[in-house]
């Protein structure tokens, strides 16, 4: 590698703003806020959402219900219920 042209790798903790989670890792991003952690100095930096607050991973989702698709589509279609089917 080149020296001079790539910026510096150093310790971070990705902290949750949300949750308080905090994530350990190396990057290239300038945090905020330098802390010592473990006898070496860190930059934070904070997230507003994060795996450990997004309601996807936490399961705030709420499933789709297959009823819920089977009613709509014969509303949608009433006359295709009663069709012949192409199997015959």
């Amino acid at each position: 590698m080149k020296s001079g042209i790539h910026p510096e790798y150093r310790p971070v903790v990705f902290v949750d703003a949300v949750t308080g989670a905090e994530f350990p890792t190396r990057s290239t991003i300038n945090g905020v806020q330098e802390r010592t952690e473990e006898g070496r100095i860190r930059r934070e930096y904070r997230l507003p959402v994060s795996s450990d607050s997004h309601p996807f991973w936490k399961g705030g989702r709420s499933p789709v219900s297959a009823e819920g698709r089977i009613a709509r589509f014969r509303r949608k279609y009433p006359s295709s219920i009663n069709a012949p089917s192409a199997k015959s």
